[in-house]
């Protein structure tokens, strides 16, 4: 009982000094508004209306496909809504989606302007709308990359401050092995073999992700499997897994907790190194890489791609960054 309202004091300690740092509190509400905002990206960006009206039935576009024929077209096989004239409609603030060429504009890609506010990219699609879906990839990509390596390096680091002896020593030369490697250069190699996908980037990067986690983890077990708690669950004879996951491992998670933030922004962050070089995800996926890249390409006269792309991957890191400190001073036990 004592125990369970130390722990309760100090998680709400942490959660006072992060509310203190306003700026972290603030980034964090950023985050959030803009991770749902790509989530439910077809309610804000879509060449679809939300709702409209049609020879006295009510139609749902964005969350229902219909087949052309039911709005009198035989012409078709993808309605065009813009093709009809309905009774009403309600149309998404961007009446884009990321995939569809605006076809009105003479050049491309067009600069801003009342119809495609951020401008077109080079194939005539809006930016604002493939910013708006690419932010999904991106955070998508980095969650999953965190999740995947972060149970890996946390289930191999316990295991090696745990049980230490050859296996620790083992351990360690394993992850020496894997931090000698070009990290960077090695997925582009296996990237240049494979067709990627979103799923394959994510299961190439855990492998060569999980290690810094580890060895703080393994630091942590280093530290506790000689406290006296430990040895009590040993003299009730509890397991050697049970007294890691259940015993150790939730007062070993402060690094875990700390590192996260940094960790999702560095991936979003390596996603569009590797879509601008080419080695990412396949068009046309939503890509902030891929507009980077067509920003250089048509440097000097689509001055739009690079701005507003550098400003979403700017914004985005920033608050995560922003979290991240807040999260770390929360945790500091000097504090």
């Amino acid at each position: 009982m004592i125990e369970r309202f130390v722990k309760t004091e100090q998680t709400l300690k942490r959660i006072k000094r992060f509310k203190a740092q306003k700026r972290a509190v603030f980034a964090l509400y950023a985050i959030l508004v803009i991770l749902f905002v790509s989530l439910t990206a077809e309610m804000w960006a879509n060449n679809k209306p939300l709702m409209m009206g049609y020879e006295g039935k009510i139609y749902f576009p964005v969350f229902k496909t219909y087949h052309p024929t039911e709005f009198g077209r035989d012409d078709l096989y993808i309605m065009d809504y813009r093709s009809i004239e309905p009774s009403w409609d309600i149309w998404p603030l961007v009446e884009w989606d990321p995939y569809e060429s605006n076809k009105e504009v003479d050049d491309y890609p067009s600069p801003p302007s009342s119809i495609n506010i951020l401008g077109t990219d080079d194939r005539g699609r809006d930016v604002f709308a493939r910013l708006l879906y690419g932010f999904r990839y991106s955070f998508g990509y980095a969650l999953l990359v965190w999740l995947f390596s972060y149970v890996l390096g946390i289930f191999i680091g316990a295991l090696m401050g745990f049980i230490g002896g050859k296996f620790d020593l083992f351990g360690q030369r394993l992850v020496e092995v894997f931090e000698s490697m070009p990290i960077f250069y090695m997925l582009l190699f296996i990237s240049s073999i494979f067709t990627p996908s979103l799923f394959l980037l994510v299961g190439i990067a855990t492998v060569f992700y999980w290690m810094h986690i580890s060895v703080y983890i393994r630091a942590e077990f280093l530290k506790l499997r000689q406290r006296d708690f430990v040895e009590a669950a040993r003299a009730m004879g509890a397991s050697r897994l049970s007294i890691v996951f259940k015993h150790v491992l939730p007062n070993a998670l402060a690094p875990v907790v700390t590192f996260s933030p940094f960790t999702i922004a560095v991936q979003i962050s390596f996603l569009a190194n590797i879509d601008y070089l080419g080695f990412g995800l396949r068009p046309p996926t939503p890509s902030w890489g891929e507009l980077l890249q067509q920003s250089k390409q048509h440097f000097m006269t689509a001055w739009w791609l690079g701005l507003f792309t550098s400003i979403a991957l700017f914004f985005s890191l920033i608050v995560l960054n922003f979290i991240g400190e807040g999260v770390r001073d929360a945790f500091d036990p000097r504090k």
